[in-house]
């Protein structure tokens, strides 16, 4: 460990034992997984931007290999690996964690648990936000400002409202990169059928295709010319280009499906009152969104079950963390006029362990603790 982070870490001690206590005393058992990972499982759910924030290096193998950028995943593979795999098990951590930072410190600690195969979601996740809240206030920090979304319900509206495939994963990827969906919504509201490309013939053939069999078709394409790559670009993310362009050569996003999407972003506020609106905007548009909203409810009475004032939490349709793997709740804390860093922050992904080999889906939440920012902020409460 270097210097700096020995020193964070020597300043964090009282509060970290504190945390690391009360997490042990909620049933997680402490994880310590190598340093040294594969770097394959970061690159595919975080896609190829993560690279240059990675420590990579190579091995005789010729296995890349990277110095663990968080914590997370490293825990699920270890879980994953271990005969409990499948069954319910919760796990707590604490130690460095390497990622490029402009400006800070790239070396720097992180604690967190994470909880996987529960299959009470909803009570699992009320979990997750009360134990963070325990965490912030180990540092002493307790004027905590609570923001949460549920990406579930996004998925279900996209689901209900019968879109193409292909706009559905154009909509998922700006919802869970944090680009704006508004300028996007306008763009797939225009026609593009008076638009011509080169490329004519292809979309025609793509026509009405699927996901699979436009990567087939692409493949065939791109194996007869001899290559497997354009422009940097995989074949998987031309065919998927490619499957865009000849759903939108098709016709434009619906107008109703456009308007129901920009009322159901605009839905903020307390989560009570989030679900009220989401109940009339489903009955006014018609659609069935009740399994996903009944989930979202149940969580919130968990939540008030564990002490959390639920009127002083803030919930918002368009809130998302900006990773692919999260499937339902997210949230992040933040200390009252801290800007947009979070002091924590979690959620449950349970599309994430199948994506690391789990042969059947297991249920997973957790969340991730910034020792060193809720450091420097609980001694400047306590100053």
């Amino acid at each position: 460990m270097t210097a700096t982070a020995t020193s964070n870490a020597a300043g964090s001690a009282a509060w970290a034992d504190t945390l690391l206590l009360s997490f042990a005393q909620a049933g997680y058992v402490r994880a310590e997984p190598a340093i040294l990972q594969p770097a394959e499982p970061f690159l595919d759910l975080s896609g190829e931007d993560i690279r240059k924030s990675l420590y990579l290096t190579t091995d005789l193998s010729g296995e890349e290999l990277c110095l663990r950028p968080d914590l997370t995943i490293p825990v699920a593979r270890d879980y994953l690996a271990s005969g409990r795999a499948g069954q319910p098990a919760g796990f707590s951590y604490l130690g460095p964690v390497f990622r490029y930072r402009s400006g800070q410190a790239s070396e720097f600690l992180q604690a967190g648990i994470e909880s996987f195969a529960r299959q009470d979601r909803a009570a699992a996740d009320a979990e997750m936000l009360a134990l963070a809240l325990e965490a912030t206030a180990a540092f002493g920090v307790r004027d905590v400002e609570i923001r949460t979304g549920d990406v579930a319900l996004f998925n279900a509206l996209l689901d209900a409202l019968n879109l193409y495939p292909v706009w559905r994963r154009r909509l998922v990827k700006d919802f869970n990169r944090k680009i704006s969906l508004e300028q996007d919504l306008e763009r797939l509201a225009a026609a593009t059928t008076a638009t011509r490309s080169e490329y004519e013939g292809v979309l025609a053939a793509l026509a009405g295709s699927d996901r699979k069999a436009a990567l087939a078709f692409v493949t065939d394409l791109m194996s007869i010319a001899g290559t497997t790559n354009v422009g940097g670009r995989t074949t998987a993310e031309i065919a998927d280009r490619f499957l865009e362009q000849s759903t939108l050569k098709g016709g434009a996003l619906p107008r109703e499906a456009i308007a129901v999407l920009k009322r159901f972003l605009s839905i903020s506020g307390n989560p009570d009152d989030a679900i009220a609106e989401l109940r009339a905007l489903t009955t006014d548009a018609k659609l069935d969104l009740a399994s996903a909203i009944d989930q979202f409810e149940s969580r919130v009475g968990f939540m008030a079950a564990r002490g959390i004032d639920v009127k002083q939490t803030r919930f918002s349709t368009a809130f998302g963390r900006g990773l692919d793997y999260y499937t339902g709740f997210e949230f992040e804390l933040h200390h009252r006029g801290n800007g947009a860093e979070p002091l924590v922050a979690g959620g449950r992904y349970d599309g994430l362990m199948t994506q690391l080999g789990s042969a059947a889906p297991i249920p997973a939440v957790g969340f991730s603790v910034w020792v060193d920012t809720l450091n420097r902020i609980g001694r400047k409460v306590g100053a």
